[in-house]
């Protein structure tokens, strides 16, 4: 690791933990909450959350460019050498709900790729982060993925409903065999737990934006396991619409069978 990565890796972590103070502060209390037009909920602590880390990260990296949900996307960032990629609460419905399964999630991307991430879940204190080349951990500890080699009894993080959906039994279409399926409100977190082998495959068939996957797209990468769209593109990041159309994580082995469940879908595009 260059000095530099380093240096980034370790201000993105201290900022992590810093933001996992104030997210501690509002969890399971009473706090403003409301509903962004298509975009589910968002609380006083989203916006506290990234305005510390907005000021934490681009005060000490003044030539970085900066890309947050919950800031007013400035396209300046298209023409910056390294980007901020920051998602302040990750599942911000289990947040409102008082569930642990949120996380805050920073990036710093280098040519629409993530470079150095951390993802972190400050409820149960798990700090997932890599850089690239490094391989990734979750406080301190090496983590890898399954060596699940069969979707039939994997354990899968997505949508239920969408696995039963009757349209999956007509062809071209594949039913999905029995599997144990749950979920997590943060798909970054559902990311994690796939490069730590907590599961075996997370899918999810719908668009994410960039600050949903960039900081977890290298630490299941750098874990080992694979991560593209469901039709086995690289995820490329810091585009101008921050859209990614999909994505699947698995195992080495699980990820390519996936595919070929999923690879002939068109998916609605969704543009903004």
């Amino acid at each position: 690791m260059t000095s530099d990565t380093a240096d980034d890796l370790a201000l993105i972590e201290d900022a992590a933990r810093g933001a996992g103070h104030i997210a501690r502060q509002f969890f399971g209390g009473e706090f403003k909450r409301w509903s962004k037009e298509k975009e589910g909920p968002v609380t006083e602590a989203d916006l506290a959350i990234d305005a510390y880390l907005r000021e934490k990260l681009t005060s000490a990296r003044k030539d970085y460019g900066w890309l947050s949900e919950e800031t007013e996307d400035d396209a300046s960032r298209l023409g910056a050498e390294a980007t901020f990629i920051v998602d302040p609460i990750d599942g911000t419905l289990a947040f409102v709900r008082g569930k642990p399964h949120f996380t805050i999630c920073i990036a710093i991307v280098r040519a629409g790729r993530p470079v150095a991430s951390v993802v972190y879940n400050p409820v149960s204190d798990e700090l997932f982060r890599a850089a690239l080349g490094e391989g990734a951990s979750c406080n301190g500890a090496r983590i890898a993925p399954s060596a699940c080699t069969s979707v039939e009894g994997c354990r899968m993080l997505g949508d239920r409903a969408m696995f039963e959906h009757k349209a999956w039994s007509v062809a071209p279409n594949i039913a999905w065999p029995a599997m144990h399926i749950e979920s997590r409100s943060s798909i970054a977190y559902r990311m994690v737990l796939v490069a730590r082998g907590d599961f075996d495959a997370m899918l999810a068939l719908s668009a994410k934006h960039d600050w949903d996957l960039a900081a977890a797209d290298l630490i299941v990468s750098e874990a080992g396991a694979r991560l593209s769209t469901h039709r086995g593109e690289m995820l490329v990041y810091n585009g101008p619409t921050a859209l990614q159309p999909s994505v699947v994580a698995a195992g080495p082995a699980l990820h390519p069978l996936l595919l070929d469940r999923v690879r002939h879908l068109n998916l609605p595009e969704r543009r903004s």
